[in-house]
């Protein structure tokens, strides 16, 4: 079995900054692609930062400039780090990763409990 933990969410004030976290465990051969995704209040699911299968990154383009995504490959674990937080960047953020495993190779979406970015004004 394959799993994505997240942690990192909170609470912060306009402007903040919160980074978040999301290891992948299991028997994991490789991993395609991996990033985050968010549902704010109301609304549908959306990307906001993506590790792709070629290893370039796209972001959603309110997040351009404010976030970065990394990625530790040794530890399968990949990262946001979110500056100048807006009201508008609340909503549960979600890991998610496109991963083949071990040993069958078979490749399946995996995604994250989620985690919970609230920004007050």
């Amino acid at each position: 079995q394959v799993q994505l933990v997240e942690s990192g969410g909170g609470l912060v004030q306009a402007g903040g900054s919160l980074r978040l976290s999301c290891a992948a465990s299991g028997s994991i051969f490789s991993i395609n692609a991996m990033g985050w995704y968010r549902q704010g209040p109301g609304k549908q699911r959306e990307l906001v930062a993506l590790f792709t299968s070629g290893g370039s990154t796209n972001y959603e383009d309110s997040v351009k400039g404010r976030f970065t995504i990394s990625r530790d490959n040794a530890k399968n674990t990949v990262y946001l780090q979110m500056n100048s937080l807006k009201p508008e960047d609340t909503a549960v953020y979600y890991c998610n990763a496109l991963i083949q495993g071990a040993p069958l190779g078979y490749v399946r979406n995996y995604w994250g409990q989620g985690t919970q970015v609230t920004v007050s004004s």
